[in-house]
């Protein structure tokens, strides 16, 4: 879908349509697509956000290379199949120069295959899976992906927490659980923790009382639970209702308002992972809340809204650097990026195409999420 006056309308999302308008030959087409409908829509909503206020602000400041950026917005709708054909429609119907998503690691997988064969850059916003920018070198992300949460959540337990003895609960069907397990393992180890029990689920399971009985059994001071937070708030209660009381704490696919509204008190003093903060000192950070805030009446944005903003922001500076959307050139500028000032601290692209930036540590206190640091491993 094209964004309308209407569409916007429908979606709560109302502004000033010259912001994307104008002849072809006077703008700058980028794509933008995401699941802003079904399950997933959370997370491309939020995503959504922060690049329509990256491009508000890039046009209200004279556009990029002297000409508007239009952007183009589709809807994968949380289907799996969509992503790739939104990624044809971009490619040759819209002659777009870059595209910015998806979030849901699957979905960029889905699409990144069309735009390396087209030679289109496309930066994935939160799609953590290695395999990602693995596909070709016209893929990046600007999020870290799922073995830096890994490492950081190691460093953090051990030399924040000063944790000796953790168990591990993995969702066995997510590879983002899968994933984040095994780099925690091999970097809690090595920095001289003990692993002393790793149980497993499915995703969607309800009931993990077996399994955490077995962790409490085993001695463990603390549980790593690396899958979602419908899950995880459930091994929460479960975890507290049996007497655990140790420190729990997952990677970024805990964050979400769901996971207190599911775990209730079982979630406070819980800990995870995530890209961002709004709390972060950082003023950069700050400066970003506060223009936020004021565009969309008072809404605190989220790690992936943030990270939609920077996805942007940093395409913009690489055309500049470029000083040409020709495809390798722009390519080559993304490529390129070093010490790039994103809204949550420096980001640099290595040599893979992955961002290399600090993980946010956030603690649940009060019902509210709470910066506690960040955390370069």
């Amino acid at each position: 879908m094209r964004i309308t006056p209407r569409l916007l309308t429908t979606l709560g999302l109302a502004f000033a349509t010259a912001t994307f308008a104008g002849a072809a030959e006077d703008t700058i087409k980028i794509g933008e697509y995401g699941a802003f409908t079904g399950a997933n829509a959370d997370f491309g909503i939020a995503a959504r956000k922060g690049v329509i206020l990256a491009v508000e602000e890039a046009n209200a400041a004279g556009g990029v290379l002297g000409k508007k950026i239009e952007l183009l917005i589709e809807d994968n709708q949380s289907k799996q199949g969509e992503s790739a054909t939104i990624a044809k429609k971009f490619v040759s119907r819209d002659k777009v120069v870059a595209v910015l998503g998806g979030n849901i690691s699957n979905h960029s997988l889905e699409a990144a295959p069309v735009y390396q064969t087209a030679k289109i850059p496309m930066i994935a916003i939160t799609s953590t899976n290695p395999r990602v920018t693995e596909i070709g070198n016209y893929i990046f992300r600007v999020c870290f992906i799922d073995p830096f949460q890994g490492a950081a959540l190691a460093k953090f337990a051990r030399d924040t927490l000063k944790l000796q003895r953790v168990a591990i609960l993995t969702s066995v069907n997510n590879a983002y659980s899968v994933g984040l397990s095994k780099v925690f393992r091999e970097r809690f180890t090595a920095a001289g923790g003990t692993i002393v029990a790793e149980q497993k689920h499915n995703e969607g399971d309800k009931d993990f009382r077996a399994q955490l009985t077995a962790v409490k059994a085993a001695g463990a001071e603390a549980i790593l639970h690396s899958g979602n937070y419908t899950e995880g708030a459930l091994i929460c209660k479960q975890a507290r209702a049996l007497g655990f009381t140790g420190a729990l704490f997952g990677g970024d696919a805990w964050e979400g308002p769901d996971l207190v509204a599911i775990g209730g008190a079982a979630v406070e003093g819980t800990y995870y992972s995530t890209h961002a903060s709004s709390e972060s000192p950082n003023p950069a950070t700050q400066a970003f809340v506060k223009r936020y805030q004021a565009r969309w009446n008072g809404e605190t944005p989220n790690a992936t809204t943030t990270l939609g903003y920077e996805s942007a922001i940093l395409l913009f500076d690489a055309m500049r650097r470029a000083g040409t959307t020709e495809s390798a050139a722009l390519r080559d500028a993304l490529a390129a990026t070093k010490d790039f000032p994103g809204v949550t601290g420096s980001i640099t692209i290595d040599e893979k195409r992955n961002a290399s930036k600090p993980a946010m540590i956030i603690v649940v206190k009060d019902g509210k999420f709470k910066f506690v640091e960040a955390v370069q491993p």
